[in-house]
């Protein structure tokens, strides 16, 4: 064989074996994905199944939108306790109470007996102004009866939009026939403060961290402060049964007391998605003594507040131990389908520790005394708070772990985690033990403080040298019944 037939047969041999290597390759690169997600896709299967056979064989006809909607719930659910899915409607309602203002009357109302009943006009506001009083019943809505709607359906019916008008038919104590009241919606917003004078102590509440939180503690602070004078002896941040809200509402409010440092990190799967907000210059109360109260109601949003106050030694932390809620939700948009609330991140305290299911400790432990009646009812009753949710996220440290009742008894070292405490709070200022412990810790009277918590848990950090960038999301959770 001469030499160039060689080379030539040569060259169409390596040719096709090279062909021949590259085709297996490339079978093999794209056999890969359908192998690794074979068993996704047989579950997917499997849904297909389980939801055609329901849909085919039901004893009734199911809702195939309702069958679709439970089935993402269900998803979201089983991932832990604050994810979920919110149809569009869910959806509209998380916004308006987020945002803090709506389209409605202005009274907050309270279902009894199948009766709508004003709990209270808000003041300035179109209730107010027509006239409706507490422990009104409403009995009709535009000429149609109550009975038979939801709480929900039927606040759903008082708000609309601003300047239109509705009749509301009004049975009242004292007068003999009902009555009607024609009231015209304007816009309201929900007040997410309370403040009012105690003698030389300026006393703010927060009920929950919507849009108009942080604003109406700058409002509050400024009128306090007019109000009560050169006297001023500090501030009561009442965060009791405050169940949370806007992530963004919390470290402003938090912003508001500190000087400098961080507020809070949070973390989410991987480590370049740790972010940590920064306390800018500025201290609305002149660096005054500052008492936080917290308790088994006080969740999230409230918990960091309380976190960065106490790990900046800003503030004495008075009360109970928090629900402790350390998980970040972010509200994803679906469109026209409702949206997703999704767990993406756990929060940390400025000195790197997580209260995922174990909560705040406050510096000065100080139970509120029960009445008579509620004693024997809640002596039994154990605290309700995120580590008794079924599925929670577990506290990345476990520190949040106690030796069980059971196992102690058993002489065993079994530990579960805990978190929360009692919830309950006095309506009379002069019954409440807690308010009126903090009133006399800040006026200096108080007596030796019958606990105390103050040092960090051993590993914590210090503020300044945990995480790297400002942070931002929301948490949003809380209800309401105001229209």
């Amino acid at each position: 064989m001469r030499k160039t037939d060689y080379a030539f047969w040569t060259f169409l041999a390596m040719t096709g074996l090279a062909g021949a290597t590259t085709f297996v390759n490339v079978t093999q690169t794209y056999s890969a994905t359908p192998t690794a997600n074979s068993e996704l896709y047989r579950q997917l299967d499997l849904f297909g199944d389980v939801f055609e056979r329901v849909r085919s064989e039901y004893v009734e006809k199911p809702d195939d939108t309702l069958l679709i909607e439970n089935a993402i719930n269900g998803m979201l659910s089983a991932l832990d306790p604050h994810s979920s899915y919110m149809s569009p409607k869910n959806f509209r309602d998380m916004q308006v109470q987020t945002r803090g203002e709506f389209g409605g009357l202005g009274i907050e109302v309270t279902m009894e007996n199948g009766i709508v009943k004003v709990v209270s006009p808000i003041d300035d506001t179109p209730a107010s102004k027509a006239g409706l009083q507490a422990n009104d019943l409403i009995t009709h809505l535009d000429n149609e009866q109550i009975t038979g709607l939801t709480l929900e359906q039927a606040v759903e019916k008082m708000r609309g939009p601003v300047n239109t008008p509705i009749t509301l038919t009004i049975v009242r104590k004292g007068k003999d026939d009902p009555f009607d009241v024609k009231v015209t919606r304007d816009v309201i917003r929900i007040n997410a403060v309370k403040a009012r004078v105690e003698d030389d102590v300026a006393y703010i509440k927060v009920t929950t961290f919507n849009e108009q939180t942080h604003a109406n503690v700058q409002k509050s602070i400024e009128q306090l402060n007019k109000d009560i004078g050169a006297k001023l002896k500090g501030y009561v941040i009442d965060l009791r049964n405050n169940p949370g809200g806007l992530l963004d509402q919390a470290i402003a409010v938090s912003d508001d007391f500190l000087e400098r440092g961080a507020i809070v990190l949070t973390k989410g799967r991987n480590n370049e998605e740790t972010q940590r907000a920064n306390a800018r210059p500025g201290d609305l109360t002149d660096g005054k003594k500052i008492a936080v109260l917290i308790n088994g109601g006080s969740a999230s949003a409230s918990e960091i507040v309380a976190g960065a106050l106490q790990d900046h030694k800003r503030a004495t932390i008075i009360g109970t131990r928090s629900f402790g809620k350390g998980s970040v939700q972010t509200i994803i948009p679906l469109g026209a389908n409702g949206a997703i609330r999704l767990t993406t991140a756990r929060y940390f305290t400025p000195s790197n520790r997580s209260i995922q299911a174990k909560g705040i400790d406050p510096d000065i432990v100080i139970e509120e005394e029960l009445p008579d009646d509620l004693k024997a009812k809640m002596a039994n009753e154990k605290p309700r708070g995120e580590a008794s949710l079924r599925g929670h996220l577990k506290n990345p440290d476990g520190s949040a772990k106690e030796p069980s009742k059971d196992a102690a008894e058993a002489g065993q070292k079994e530990e579960k985690e805990v978190s929360g405490s009692a919830s309950y709070v006095a309506k009379e200022p002069e019954k409440d033990t807690q308010l009126q412990y903090a009133l006399s810790f800040l006026r200096g009277t108080a007596k030796e403080p019958p606990a105390a918590n103050s040092t960090p848990p051993a590993g914590a950090t210090s503020p300044e040298a945990a995480g790297s960038q400002p942070s931002a999301g929301t948490t949003p959770e809380t209800k309401t019944t105001p229209n």
